[in-house]
C-alpha cells in the first residue's frame, strides 16, 4: 500500500509553512514563551496562566491525534482519490502542516480565544505562546509519523487511548473540545465543572 512518505522538497515546504506561521503569530502579538519567563517540558494545569504556554500539556494528545487524522485525510486525497498523480502522496505531510498551522493561527484570534473561554473547559484560556504553537505543530507531525509507520488499527487504538486518558484526568479532550466549540451541551459543561475543570 502506498504511504504518504514526504521527500526533501515537501519537508522543506512543511518547514517553510512552519516558519511563516511563527512569523504570523509573532505579528499577531503572541508571546514567544510563557509570560512567566521560563519554559517547561510539561504543564499539567488547564485553567491557569501556564495553559498552552509550554512544550507539552493535556492538549498534546489532541495535536498528536490531529496528525493521525490528517494522515488519513492525505491518504484519502492523494492515494485513494489520486489527486496529484503518481507522486501526489508526497504532499500529505505539507498538507497536514498547513492544516495544523492554520488552526494555530485561527485559535489565537480574539474571536476563537473568546469562544474557548465562553463554552469550553478552558475558561482561563488566553491563547498559545509561539513556543506552544510550534510544539503543537511538532506533536501533530509526530502523530502523522506514527500513522505513517504503524498499522491503522494500532494508530486508532493509540488515538482512543489519548482521548480516554485526557478525558478521564482533566475531563477534556479533542472530541469534547470540538463538541463544545461548535455545539455547546450544558450536560457536558456541568460534568466538566463537577470535576473541577471548569
Amino acid at each position: 500500500m502506498t504511504k504518504l512518505v514526504p521527500d526533501r522538497l515537501t519537508i522543506l515546504v512543511a518547514l517553510a509553512i512552519t516558519a511563516v506561521t511563527i512569523a504570523i503569530l509573532l505579528a499577531m502579538g503572541r508571546t514567544p514563551i510563557c509570560e512567566c519567563g521560563y519554559v517547561s517540558l510539561w504543564h499539567g494545569q488547564i485553567n491557569d496562566a501556564g495553559n498552552s504556554q509550554h512544550i507539552t500539556d493535556w492538549y498534546t494528545p489532541s495535536h498528536i491525534i490531529h496528525g493521525m487524522i490528517f494522515y488519513a485525510l492525505g491518504w484519502w486525497l492523494f492515494v485513494k482519490r489520486g489527486i496529484g498523480g503518481a507522486q501526489g502522496y508526497r504532499w500529505g505531510f505539507p498538507l497536514a502542516v498547513l492544516l495544523e498551522a492554520s488552526w494555530e493561527v485561527l485559535e489565537n484570534t480574539p474571536m476563537v480565544i473568546g469562544r474557548f473561554r465562553a463554552v469550553t473547559a478552558n475558561f482561563g484560556y488566553s491563547g498559545d505562546s509561539v513556543l506552544n504553537s510550534f510544539a503543537d505543530i511538532g506533536w501533530m507531525s509526530f502523530g502523522f509519523w506514527l500513522a505513517l509507520r504503524l498499522p491503522w488499527r494500532v494508530t486508532l487504538v493509540l488515538a482512543l487511548i489519548g482521548e480516554l486518558v485526557a478525558g478521564y484526568v482533566v475531563r477534556d479532550n479533542l472530541t469534547l473540545n470540538v463538541i463544545m466549540l461548535l455545539f455547546p451541551i450544558e450536560a457536558i459543561a456541568e460534568w466538566q465543572a463537577a470535576g473541577g475543570v471548569a
